[in-house]
């Protein structure tokens, strides 16, 4: 194969309609015998999305391939082994090919922007056949391939499908032409695919008032329906998607632009609908059209996202806890699509860097996220490299520096944003905390850099960074519902704070990977950056703005003298007991809240905090049925209405980052070294909790942890990989070095 791994094949595109999926299509006869076949290899990638077959069957289990790149430098190539299917085969070999919008002509952004990488979309294929004798054949896309009108006459990622079921088989030529692309963009997949993973069935199917059928799949999910169903030609079965009813109806408004609707014309025979070129978040699809009643054995929901290995689970005796967990995973399932995004129902569903820099750590204790964040790092330096000032996007990919808003909106000029721009390197520790690979650290060192070299251009003579425009403590629940960065906490003692945690980190990892004289200049502006916090924003253990976010921040990053500290520790639990045990933080805050209350012992109102039920808490959405994390505290109100404001998503895992405080303080499981070398099994129980039990399958193996307390009688059970070091720290504050093995312990607190 030569530097090209799409040698000799033609980028092609159709002269057809934009929403009209084309279809591409040769029929080759073979140079020898199919059963001569001894490996068949059939690479293939778009802008746009594809579907591929030989002799008609998928070559994949895979969808929406390519998936979604920084396309101007990064399209990936995805790699088949299709040896079997063209062996078995008879007569000449069939080879097709679907293409789709996708996210390359996806009309993309909110607010009416529609931004697209381009104009044209394309596809490219080449199928590399090996004999028995040797020889090997090419077989590659070309201008001579033949181009049909598919069935599909719709296709949108926030709009849905429509497939005409009367068009299947039926040919409708129109003209292929081949494109230029710059080539040096191929890059092979290191991002897992996006699969079908479960189906589910409706719990609950009635008729609304408006007269449409309503079903409830019981849970907030995201991929589509699928189904066969007969009925007369030309009749139209239209499905519209839904997270949330109000007032007996779907509850659409929050997906703003978004028509999240699919269509399905019937033949006359069995027709089979799965619209596999679009995507919904949904727990609710609303059906008219359909012939007959629809049954539940009819119809499934499939669940799509990026191929991910489970690997934490826990279990306590509080069930809307574990529900809430529950949550954080579905949240982290249905937004790790290719991309980690922020939603994935409304016109939006784009790579927010602040959402995962908050929700990181959190992802990647509930599932192997080592490719898939790995990936959109990569994409995440390219867009910074390329960026106007060098600085971290909002977005990554960063399509919305293509959007053509409407006159009277336009994006604020934002260049380096805490959190947003953290993302560079919180998500990088995050992934060395978990997994412990050296060689991945330094391929995201570059982008840290780049992040604090655009941090220090807005850093004043005081050593503050206070200059520029910052989102702050976004969707603080005090915040107007239309101003979701007017916040508490002061935006830049934020900054000040999120500065020093990543200055601090970028200075280890340049210490890790031989780099001495980057170390010293991130160690001492991280120096002068804690300095300065404290000379600027203390007093007395008092923090400026005096909001739990700013306490949790100063307390979590370790910003703080030992004194200022304890007083910190308890300005904020006090903070905690006025607000009632009710969340007062919004994305800077709430992943660390419960962290700096436990660690300066305040576990009981940590405790507290974590069970609250009234809005604003945790547990709210869970007592009103929330199957996902919202993006507002309240985004559904208590009267059963949906909130007000503009960004109301049931389905937003930022403020779910909890969950890794849920997993390292309650159920115990912490790495005392990166990738668990070496684990500390330190549970910490509180008021409200019986007992709880965490899993973690860690690289090197499994580490289960299991407490329970009786009264004062707390028992602790632990299982570790064999040979893995670990130190058992107890409620009563022993601590045991043990290595490897079970192992069990009582304590009388």
């Amino acid at each position: 194969m030569t530097n090209d791994p799409l040698a000799g094949a033609a980028f092609l595109t159709a002269d057809v309609d934009r929403d009209v999926a084309p279809r591409f299509h040769t029929d080759v006869e073979l140079l020898h015998a199919r059963e001569d076949v001894v490996s068949a290899v059939l690479r293939v990638t778009a802008h746009g999305v594809y579907e591929a077959r030989i002799d008609g069957t998928p070559v994949t289990e895979s969808v929406l391939n390519p998936g979604w790149t920084a396309y101007e430098w990064r399209l990936q190539y995805q790699e088949y082994d299709v040896a079997a299917t063209v062996a078995t085969g008879v007569g000449p070999l069939s080879l097709e090919l679907l293409l789709g919008n996708g996210w390359y002509r996806g009309d993309l952004g909110f607010a009416g922007a529609h931004a697209n990488y381009g104009d044209e979309i394309s596809v490219a294929a080449a199928l590399e056949i090996t004999y028995r004798n040797g020889v090997t054949e090419r077989v590659t896309t070309t201008s001579d391939w033949n181009a049909y009108r598919s069935e599909i006459t719709r296709n949108s990622l926030y709009n849905g499908q429509t497939i005409d079921a009367r068009l299947r088989g039926k040919a409708g030529a129109i003209t292929v032409r081949e494109v230029d692309i710059d080539r040096s963009t191929l890059v092979p997949t290191t991002n897992p695919l996006v699969m079908r993973h479960e189906t589910l069935r409706p719990v609950k199917i009635w008729t609304a008032t408006s007269g449409e059928t309503l079903v409830d799949f019981g849970q907030n999910l995201v991929g589509w329906l699928r189904f066969t169903v007969q009925g007369d030609p030309g009749d139209r079965i239209e499905i519209r998607h839904a997270e949330v009813l109000e007032d007996g109806e779907l509850g659409v408004r929050p997906l703003r632009g978004a028509q999240a609707r699919d269509e399905l014309i019937l033949s006359g025979g069995a027709d089979f609908f799965e619209p596999t070129l679009t995507f919904h978040g949904f727990r609710y699809a609303g059906i008219s059209g359909w012939p007959g009643e629809i049954r539940a054995e009819s119809i499934e929901a499939v669940v799509v996202h990026s191929e991910m290995r489970r690997t934490g689970h826990f279990a306590c005796s509080e069930p809307l806890v574990n529900q809430l967990v529950h949550n954080s995973v579905w949240g982290q399932k249905g937004n790790f699509l290719s991309v980690p995004t922020d939603c994935p129902q409304r016109d939006e569903r784009l790579g927010w860097t602040g959402d995962i820099a908050a929700y990181a750590a959190s992802a990647s204790f509930q599932f192997d996220t080592a490719d898939f964040l790995d990936s959109w790092l990569a994409d995440l330096l390219l867009e910074t490299e390329h960026s106007s000032d060098r600085g971290v996007p909002l977005v990554v990919p960063d399509v919305l520096k293509y959007a053509h808003f409407p006159e009277g909106f336009s994006l604020p000029p934002w260049a380096a944003t805490a959190i947003w721009g953290d993302a560079s390197i919180w998500v990088p520790q995050a992934l060395w905390t978990a997994y412990g690979d050296e060689k991945m650290l330094a391929s995201h060192y570059p982008a840290m850099k780049l992040h604090l070299e655009s941090v220090e251009r807005y850093i004043s003579p005081t050593d503050l960074w206070d200059l520029g425009h910052q989102l702050g403590d976004w969707l603080d629940p005090d915040a107007p519902d239309d101003q979701p960065d007017a916040a508490k906490a002061d935006p830049h003692v934020v900054a000040q704070a999120c500065l020093y945690r990543s200055a601090s980190f970028a200075a280890e990892t340049a210490a890790r990977i031989g780099l001495v004289a980057d170390a010293d200049r991130w160690s001492k502006l991280a120096a002068r950056t804690r300095a300065a916090f404290n000379d600027h924003y203390v007093e007395e253990g008092l923090v400026k703005s005096d909001c739990a976010t700013v306490y949790a921040l100063a307390i979590a990053f370790d910003l703080l003298d030992e004194n200022d500290r304890v007083a910190a520790g308890e300005r904020l639990a006090e903070i905690v007991r006025e607000s009632g045990f009710r969340v007062t933080t919004g994305f800077a805050g709430t992943p660390f809240v419960t962290w700096a209350l436990s660690d300066t012992g305040h576990v009981n109102e940590a405790y507290a905090l974590l069970l609250e039920k009234e809005c604003p808490s945790w547990l709210y959405p869970v007592t009103i049925g929330a199957t996902t994390v919202w993006e507002r505290w309240d985004s559904m109100l208590q009267d059963g209405s949906i909130n007000p404001g503009e960004m109301t998503s049931f389905n937003h895992y930022a403020l779910g980052a909890v969950a890794d405080w849920i997993y390292q303080v309650i159920g115990g499981v912490r790495p005392a070294e990166p990738g668990y070398t070496r684990v500390r099994i330190q549970p910490v129980p509180g008021p409200g909790l019986a007992w709880a039990e965490t899993t973690y399958d860690s690289g090197a193996g499994r580490i289960d942890v299991a407490w329970r307390l009786d009264e004062n009688r707390f028992t602790l059970r632990t299982s570790l990989p064999e040979s893995t070091p670990a130190e058992i720290a107890l409620p009563n504050g022993e601590i045991i070095e043990v290595l490897g093995g079970t192992h069990e312990f009582t304590v009388t607190l």
